[in-house]
């Protein structure tokens, strides 16, 4: 896990915040927020907010009141203790691409299956990178719908031993990952005490949330195990075209939906989540990398700051279909504007393409690269009398060089980062090497990875209870 000490990019005045919170708590008072589950709806009746239909309208001191409640940091435990992780203040963690259908190698673009699921897995247990394979890190098309949440939850506690994520299509697979989180940490007091599952609670914008995420949202806040409350905004179809319009509901939407975990379980913990980007206004396709989405998420860290919550936002983001220059730029527009944000739980870390259509196996081991050097760069300079190296000057005098002075000599290794897929090779080594470009290059490593993947350990009665509990429900579910 990395922990950010740079300082905070914030790009919002003092007026600026005044006017957005003016903005959210007109929406939620005027507008209201619509809330498809009766049993949210109850809550907030009961706790004295006017409902009509399936609308609440909230009083927007009631939302902070709620708010107020969700700590500001939580840990969240592997179950390799090595790899578990803080989420809030300046802790980063990042997982894998979440969601596509569809998988790219090479020029194949085919639908994603298990076998993908699997591969996926154990690339980010090999990258150390990643701190999280993530959840739904490919929809493997190949295993029935009813039942594939159970393999995909099995596979991430058996290929990683890092933290996942919980599967949210419905409050059953909700409690099925639970239930299987209970046997894989000995018990459902163990998961309370310290949450083991983190999940992605999307809004249906706008100012919508379903019912299939609720049931989910129900399930995991009642265990106490993290929900990240997300708008999905693409600006221009889910939100008005401005920044300030798109942040406003943003702040409505996730909000609203973080006072319902309150109401839920008090306490229980809670991520500000953002997803934040814009349409193209010629052809309506959604974009990624720009920079609309780069200045939304900067402002999104100020705003979860300004709560005191930990925030989800950023990723490795693309709409380019190959992991070529576009790919690169796009990812990165994204990438550092995480990192000057200091978000705190980063999902789509590696392997999104296609506007998040497709996990590339290219791609996953490019962004790799491009999370390990922004943590690098975002590392702070230590500055001393060692690192000024004044002996080196002695040592050297004018017009030398500094390839072999002892300073040199003792510090070439790590010196500086050392990149595992980009080339710095002369033309003619580069072309007796194949003349490979960095995808080219990145198949040959996650091929690599694959072959010399190790399982992590596993107590074997825990495996079988496990692979016990997914085949009695898998037939219970009539697959």
């Amino acid at each position: 896990m990395f922990r950010n000490q740079m300082p905070r990019y914030e790009v919002l005045s003092e007026q600026a915040m005044e006017t957005l919170d003016a903005g959210w708590r007109r929406l939620v008072s005027e507008i209201g927020v619509e809330f498809l589950d009766a049993r949210a709806r109850d809550l907030f009746a009961a706790a004295g907010q006017t409902v009509k239909n399936d609308t609440v309208h909230l009083d927007p001191d009631f939302v902070l009141e709620q708010v107020a409640k969700a700590p500001k940091e939580f840990d969240l435990q592997a179950r390799n203790p090595a790899n578990s992780v803080h989420i809030g203040g300046d802790a980063m963690a990042f997982g894998a691409v979440y969601g596509p259908p569809f998988v790219r190698q090479g020029d194949v673009r085919r639908d994603a299956t298990m076998d993908d699921f699997r591969n996926f897995a154990r690339l980010s247990q090999a990258f150390g990178v990643l701190d999280s394979a993530g959840g739904v890190i490919a929809e493997p098309n190949d295993t029935p719908l009813d039942s594939r949440h159970l393999d995909m939850t099995y596979a991430l506690q058996t290929l990683t031993d890092k933290v996942y994520m919980g599967n949210v299509v419905s409050g059953t697979n909700a409690r099925d990952t639970i239930a299987m989180t209970e046997i894989l940490f000995g018990s459902r007091e163990a998961i309370e005490e310290t949450p083991a599952i983190i999940s992605l609670i999307n809004c249906n914008s706008p100012l919508r949330w379903d019912d299939r995420m609720l049931q989910a949202q129900f399930e995991y806040s009642a265990a106490n195990q993290p929900v990240v409350l997300t708008p999905f905004i693409l600006m221009g179809a889910m939100s008005p075209v401005t920044i300030p319009a798109a942040l406003v509901q943003q702040m409505a939407e996730a909000l609203s939906g973080i006072a319902l975990s309150q109401l839920i379980r008090p306490g229980c913990p809670v991520v500000f989540g953002s997803f934040l980007s814009n349409i193209d206004m010629q052809s309506g396709s959604p974009t990624f990398g720009t920079p609309e989405s780069g200045i939304g998420l900067l402002c999104t860290g100020q705003i979860a700051r300004h709560f005191g919550l930990p925030f989800r936002t950023g990723g490795g983001l693309t709409s380019s279909q190959v992991p070529d220059a576009q790919a690169g730029y796009e990812a990165m527009m994204t990438l550092l504007p995480t990192f000057l944000a200091g978000a705190n739980w980063v999902m789509h870390s590696a392997g999104w393409l296609e506007g998040g259509l497709v996990s590339g196996y290219e791609k996953f081991v490019i962004d790799c690269e491009l999370v390990q050097m922004l943590q690098h760069e975002f590392t702070p300079l230590e500055v001393d009398e060692a690192s000024l190296a004044f002996d080196a000057h002695q040592e050297v005098g004018h017009g030398g060089h500094f390839l072999g002075a002892m300073h040199t000599l003792e510090r070439f290794r790590t010196c500086f980062y050392r990149p595992f897929l980009s080339s710095s090779e002369n033309y003619e080594r580069w072309m007796r090497n194949g003349a490979k470009d960095a995808a080219a290059r990145a198949e040959d490593v996650y091929r690599k990875k694959l072959e010399e993947y190790e399982p992590p350990a596993l107590d074997e009665a825990v495996r079988e209870e496990l692979e016990a509990y997914v085949s009695r429900r898998r037939t219970e579910l009539g697959d």
